[in-house]
């Protein structure tokens, strides 16, 4: 028998490996991707130039890594995921073994409503991320920090879009929460027109996470400031108050000095409670 030189055999054998292992080989490039850090920026969701989002995938990940979604404010008609990006960065900080997801929405004008609009583009961002949770390697198990009408979107989809029940807690911070408040109707009534929808009790209710929520709905963290100009402090302490009367697990900080959003020992009393809330429960 002819005896092979050293390269043919070395050949032969790293091809013979090649084949026996080509099934195998898949999985091990899975596990190797799953090591590294990866992030895929304005991922579109839909057709609409403002429905992307963007996604930070933690090193280590399997299909239990769970997922954070942050959802920016802005009155339902301005805002953009960029204004999210302190909460991205710190929790990419502390929160390191979670995948975030940051995501831009339809923004409503004159005549277009943001709701259902931009409660359905939090639906496709939902529904991609599970269509794409083998390529991304994250799980089904979800979480959102909202801010303003961020927080508004994040608590209604929680407690009346997710059919699921794949959210495991929501936080809300100066989020809006009852249309129905007496003391916010000098806002909702001319807002609601300006959308193009009549203020009819049963549309204000429809559109407020206060009168969707029930006893099975995922825990629920409230921040809201004492001074805020442009959310009551009753949108806070009603919700907190029919949380409590459903028994869905919760925690509400007032700052009775701070208004719309704000900075220093308050805003790292915010975080606190928050990281320790989404420990917790998500």
């Amino acid at each position: 028998m002819k005896k092979l030189s050293a390269p043919f055999l070395s050949l032969l054998l790293l091809t013979l490996f090649c084949f026996s292992c080509s099934d195998d080989d898949s999985e091990s490039q899975v596990i190797i991707q799953q090591t590294q850090e990866a992030q895929f920026l304005d991922v579109p969701y839909g057709n609409n130039n403002q429905q992307v989002y963007d996604i930070y995938l933690p090193a280590h990940r399997d299909l239990d890594t769970k997922v954070l979604i942050l959802v920016h404010g802005g009155g339902w008609t301005a805002g953009d995921k960029v204004d999210m990006n302190p909460y991205r960065d710190i929790a990419k900080a502390e929160l390191s073994e979670y995948a975030i997801v940051n995501i831009n929405y339809r923004l409503a004008s004159q005549g277009v409503s943001p709701f259902p609009m931009q409660l359905d583009d939090i639906t496709a961002v939902i529904n991609q991320l599970k269509a794409k949770r083998n390529e991304y390697v994250i799980s089904e198990d979800y979480a959102f920090i909202g801010v303003s009408a961020g927080a508004h979107l994040s608590l209604l989809w929680t407690y009346d879009y997710d059919t699921q029940q794949d959210v495991a807690m929501v936080a809300s911070l100066v989020g809006p929460t009852n249309f129905t408040d007496p003391a916010y109707s000098d806002f909702v009534n001319p807002s609601f027109l300006y959308f193009g929808v009549t203020p009819t009790t049963s549309a204000l209710e429809q559109y407020s996470p206060y009168h969707q929520v029930q006893a099975s709905s995922a825990p629920t963290i409230l921040f809201y400031g004492g001074m805020d100009p442009l959310i009551p402090t009753s949108q806070g302490v009603d919700m907190e108050a029919k949380l409590t009367a459903l028994g869905v697990e919760n925690e509400f900080t007032l700052y009775p000095n701070e208004g719309h959003g704000w900075t220093g020992a308050n805003a790292l009393d915010t975080w606190t409670k928050l990281k320790s809330f989404i420990l917790t429960h998500h």
